[in-house]
């Protein structure tokens, strides 16, 4: 089988990240709501975890406050954006030759599927993209059992 075609395998932590989002994603009102539940998951799994908790990110109640309930929108039916994110963090794997998925690609997977949404869902939790970044280690593949 050829390498490009193959799906990756998912470190322990991005396994555990991956399967929360699946029961806890898809019951969001909107997709700010969304962003902030992978966060939640996010900052406890993994080195995202670990950049995350180091930034002070604890704990947030479950619902989006920022934004009046009407200007909230839910996906359309049979949009499942935890496959979505979980597909584009197997191609940026790939992408930087890895072993497997790791916490570290999830994040990245989902700047780019929820942009500006998930820098808001840092920031209401006071750290930003920048911030997260600095924090991850720069040899990722060295530490992907526990990533």
């Amino acid at each position: 089988m050829e390498s490009s075609n193959r799906q990756l395998g998912l470190s322990q932590d991005a396994a555990i990240v991956l399967a929360l989002a699946e029961t806890a994603v898809p019951f969001a009102h909107s997709p700010e709501d969304e962003a902030e539940r992978w966060v939640r998951v996010l900052r406890l799994h993994g080195w995202v975890g670990a950049a995350l908790q180091s930034l002070g990110v604890g704990e947030a109640p479950l619902e989006t406050t920022a934004q009046p309930v009407s200007l909230l929108r839910r996906r359309p039916l049979g949009e499942d954006v935890v496959d979505t994110v979980t597909q584009q963090a197997h191609e940026l794997a790939r992408a930087r030759g890895a072993g497997a998925v790791c916490t570290v690609d999830v994040l990245f997977a989902l700047f780019a599927v929820y942009g500006k949404t998930f820098d808001r869902a840092l920031y209401v939790r006071g750290t930003s993209r920048d911030e997260v970044i600095e924090r991850l280690p720069a040899d990722v593949e060295s530490g992907i059992a526990s990533g």
